[in-house]
């Protein structure tokens, strides 16, 4: 069942999503080549905590770090670690935060200085195709548009989209019904009402959209090698349209 939230609920979901893009922002500053993914780690836990909230992710299903770090070819959920960034590396950071009992949750891909162009072109298209999906965020049309538009965008420019991990909703728990693909044909799904909270997060492959998980269990890579980034934002549908709870130009 799609739990509807209300303008209050809404509101601590969107303090919770202030702290979120803090540490992603915390994060594009301190990543250079040499930083481990551990270092990271430890910086983004102590932010999180220093505002009283909570790493969402620490301990959830046993996973024993407070944020997902994702190099080159990792998909999602790479586990922190003495692994060094290196220059022309490109890394996929997920955060998720607790705070008065509501979440908030994002990524973003970044590159560890000088990348190819054709790495810089994912990563962009893989943000815009998550801009795309937000556009789509409106009453009145079904979830599986949302859906649709990642796809559209993703694979006009050649790309392919992961289709074994999907958004969804967001709200008292970091994951609540609907599951929001990132492929799929329009005009399906539940109708979108006000008050809906999604998280939607486009994985995006240089090559096949095929993966597989490692031997620690938890960490996503594509099957081919090739390179893939990550974007997300926890969005509301409110009565101005869709709002983005992660950004960090909110008040």
């Amino acid at each position: 069942m799609i739990k509807l939230k209300s303008k209050h609920e809404i509101k601590l979901m969107r303090e919770a999503g202030k702290i979120v893009a803090e540490v992603l922002q915390e994060m594009e500053n301190s990543i250079k080549p040499g930083i481990t993914t551990a270092m990271l780690d430890k910086i983004a836990e102590k932010l999180i905590r220093s505002y009283h909230a909570e790493p969402a992710f620490l301990g959830y299903n046993n996973f024993p770090a407070s944020i997902c770090t994702s190099i080159n070819n990792e998909v999602v959920h790479g586990i922190p670690g003495l692994r060094r960034l290196e220059e022309g590396d490109i890394i996929s950071i997920d955060v998720g935060v607790r705070l008065n009992g509501y979440y908030g949750d994002a990524a973003a891909t970044f590159t560890v200085g000088q990348v190819e162009q054709q790495t810089h072109k994912l990563i962009e298209v893989t943000s815009m195709s998550l801009e795309k999906a937000i556009e789509a965020i409106k009453s009145g049309n079904r979830l599986s548009d949302i859906s649709h538009a990642v796809q559209d965008y993703v694979e006009k420019n050649s790309f392919s989209v992961v289709r074994n991990y999907v958004g969804h909703g967001i709200g008292e728990d970091m994951h609540e019904e609907p599951q929001v693909p990132n492929f799929g044909q329009p005009g399906r799904g539940p109708v979108l009402q006000e008050g809906i909270a999604l998280a939607i997060e486009p994985m995006v492959n240089a090559g096949s959209w095929e993966v597989k998980v490692l031997d620690d269990q938890w960490t996503v890579v594509t099957a081919d090698g090739s390179l893939s980034a990550h974007f997300e934002h926890t969005i509301a549908l409110g009565n101005n349209g869709p709002e983005i709870l992660t950004s960090p130009n909110l008040d």
